[in-house]
């Protein structure tokens, strides 16, 4: 019975197994109804988009438009940080505090617009789409990157200062150094950002395939029970990916378990 009412107690200690047996048991509620509800209808039931799903990762091209958008995305993330990075941390320094200033409010700026205008600055559809990847990634990075900046307590600079540290000292050993695991936290926040962004890209040229161009063409035909299978594959990948980032930064950085524990 106690165990119960913690279940429906607000701040109430839950345990890794719990925790798991709640996801089996509402995945299969949430199932169960969709199988109900969507039978006859429409929208295809999970055992046809289950179907869809093997059929389309048995087809002879799926892991050719699987390597595409990964090798996109992953470009494109790569390139997003070191740029957000450097922004970031040249922030610290007031002349380029406002350029960053304004990089985060481009986090309203619709890309639909801009399409035209990236057409004409890149040379083929490879460097537009990872031109319009980059430009709705940085600004999201820089954003997140500049929260951590800003969070940094001030005594960590006045420790810098008492060791005799020179300002750009101070900068490589608190903010860059010292804030090294919350990049990677920042990238696994921002990653389904880009993996979102994936097939909207792609959908601007085809010619070198992609998840995105499989669902573009499926969408096109309305093969629904393709469409959800797609979008399937799409979510799987990307919870995949949050769990190894999270991982990761267990991995190099193992303080952050205590972290975590708190």
């Amino acid at each position: 019975m106690k165990f119960i009412k913690n279940l429906f107690s607000p701040f109430a200690p839950l345990s890794d197994r719990t925790y798991t047996i709640l996801i089996i048991i509402d995945c299969g509620i949430a199932l169960l109804l969709w199988q109900i509800f969507a039978a006859g209808g429409l929208i295809p039931t999970p055992f046809k988009i289950a179907e869809a799903v093997l059929r389309i990762v048995g087809t002879n091209d799926f892991f050719d438009n699987l390597f595409s958008s990964l090798s996109l995305t992953l470009k494109g993330m790569g390139i997003s940080i070191l740029i957000a990075l450097v922004i970031c941390y040249l922030s610290l320094v007031p002349i380029f505090y406002p350029i960053a200033k304004f990089i985060i409010k481009c986090r309203y700026l619709t890309l639909t617009g801009l399409i035209f205008l990236f057409t004409l600055m890149t040379s083929n559809g490879h460097n537009l789409k990872m031109s319009l990847l980059i430009f709705g990634i940085v600004p999201f990075f820089v954003t997140s990157f500049l929260s951590i900046i800003d969070a940094i307590n001030v005594q960590e600079y006045e420790l810098c200062k008492t060791l005799r540290m020179s300002n750009w000292r101070a900068l490589y050993e608190v903010v860059i150094v010292g804030r090294l695991d919350q990049v990677l936290e920042v990238m696994r926040q921002n990653f389904a950002i880009a993996w979102m962004m994936i097939t909207m890209v792609e959908g601007l040229n085809m010619s070198e395939g992609g998840l995105g161009t499989m669902l573009i063409k499926s969408n096109k035909y309305i093969d629904l029970g393709t469409v959800f299978g797609i979008l399937v594959i799409i979510f799987t990948l990307g919870v995949c990916f949050d769990f190894l980032l999270a991982k990761l930064r267990t991995w190099f950085f193992p303080y952050t378990k205590l972290q975590l524990r708190k």
